[in-house]
């Protein structure tokens, strides 16, 4: 099979270089100019040389052709050409998979050809998440600007919820502050009604710029606006109470949650994972008049904005996020402090991962920053038991009593 899908491949392209008639079955000998001009051809070099590699492998589904373009230059276009000159026929539904599994990959660039091969075949009706994803491609393959203008050359009845915040979402993750407030504010002025994810994005970009004061403003809009708050909501919400040492008001906001007609195993996952953090992390309430401005106390609420993302996956029960981020942060210049293992510590042991708790303790015990914490790891024990978490705590429990029998007996000899 693999040999005649490459003798067809030969055939065509000798056919449109005018080496052969169409109506004729074996190939004339062409001079040495043409086949010198035929083998050094772009589209033999590129194009053809990858749908032989198709052929050859036996794969040649309109995925695999779109994943052999290994580089951005090659085109998605031509491809979804070439397969519909073939005959074959593609649903919306298929580009739409197509189109996700490529940003997930991160080829983005290709990713966008599809999405402009949607808007350019009017077979296909677009949905207002398509219009989203375009925005988001735009933005990464072309910048800001052209998402900004595209979206704004959108018909009115396109601007919708999806929309809307697709771009905002692009000004957040740029750090844009002053051109996603004033979309936001041009969304409360529209009569769309918006998610709890609209209201995140804002929060999101509150905390990543170090205006953690601005947080709490968005959550009254949302409250006032009467969207239900997700789990991420509440996990920035708490985040910049906890940064700026507000305890009294992360312990009212778990309150809140916990009796939350919404919540569900991963939020009293997360509240008990919050709730273990404060009481065992050494977090205090700050004095009245201390303002988070120092660059001690500056590093310390970025730290907690991380710990908080750790406590975040670590309900969701998301053991992959964990192990990216905890491997991030042990790669940062930042010296860590107990409260940092305290953290994964806790997430890894509500999962029940405890090879990857067994892991953290070693790197404590090993780490010449940071000396290790008996007494939070005993008030840590103390907290899974109240949980009645079962065997996870049995097991992390003999892990601290053989580290203190290791450490009595180090101070006697």
């Amino acid at each position: 099979m693999a040999s005649r899908a490459l003798a067809f491949t030969l055939r065509r392209r000798f056919q449109n270089l005018g080496f052969i008639n169409s109506d004729y079955h074996s190939p004339s000998l062409p001079s040495r100019g043409n086949l010198s001009r035929f083998l050094s051809s772009s589209a033999l070099g590129s194009d053809f040389m990858e749908e032989s590699s198709n052929s050859l492998e036996g794969d040649d589904d309109l995925r695999s052709r779109l994943f052999r373009l290994r580089l951005p230059k090659r085109s998605a276009t031509n491809v979804l050409q070439r397969w519909v000159s073939e005959g074959n026929h593609i649903t919306v539904s298929e580009l739409r998979d197509l189109s996700r599994e490529l940003r997930k990959s991160q080829r983005y660039k290709h990713a966008l050809e599809i999405s402009e091969w949607m808007v350019s075949h009017e077979e296909y009706e677009l949905s207002d998440s398509d219009y989203a994803v375009r925005i988001d491609l735009m933005t990464k393959v072309f910048g800001i600007d052209a998402a900004e203008r595209y979206f704004e050359g959108l018909p009115l009845s396109v601007k919708t919820t999806e929309t809307y915040t697709a771009l905002l979402h692009s000004y957040a993750a740029a750090k844009f502050t002053e051109k996603a407030e004033e979309l936001y504010q041009r969304i409360k002025d529209s009569n769309l009604s918006f998610s709890a994810l609209m209201y995140n994005e804002m929060m999101t970009l509150y905390m990543s710029v170090g205006e953690v004061e601005k947080v709490p403003l968005i959550v009254e809009d949302l409250k006032q606006h009467k969207v239900t708050p997700d789990i991420f909501t509440y996990n920035l919400w708490i985040s910049s109470c906890a940064a700026t040492l507000n305890i009294d008001e992360v312990r009212r906001i778990l309150d809140e949650m916990s009796s939350d007609a919404g919540s569900n195993e991963s939020w009293r996952r997360y509240s008990d994972l919050a709730n273990i953090y404060v009481s065992v992390g050494h977090l205090e309430n700050a004095d009245s008049n201390s303002v988070v401005e120092a660059e001690k106390r500056t590093t310390q609420r970025e730290w907690i904005t991380y710990d908080f993302l750790v406590i975040l996956y670590g309900g969701l029960g998301s053991k992959d996020k964990l192990d990216q981020i905890w491997r991030s942060l042990r790669m940062t210049k930042q010296k860590m402090i107990s409260r940092n293992y305290i953290c994964i510590l806790s997430s890894y042991l509500i999962l029940g991962h405890m090879k990857e708790a067994g892991e953290v303790i070693d790197q404590w015990k090993q780490s010449t920053n940071t000396e290790f914490d008996m007494l939070a790891c005993e008030k840590l024990v103390a907290a899974f038991t109240d949980m009645e978490v079962g065997d996870a705590v049995f097991t992390f429990s003999l892990m601290i009593y053989s580290i203190s029998l290791e450490l009595k007996l180090r101070l006697c000899f």
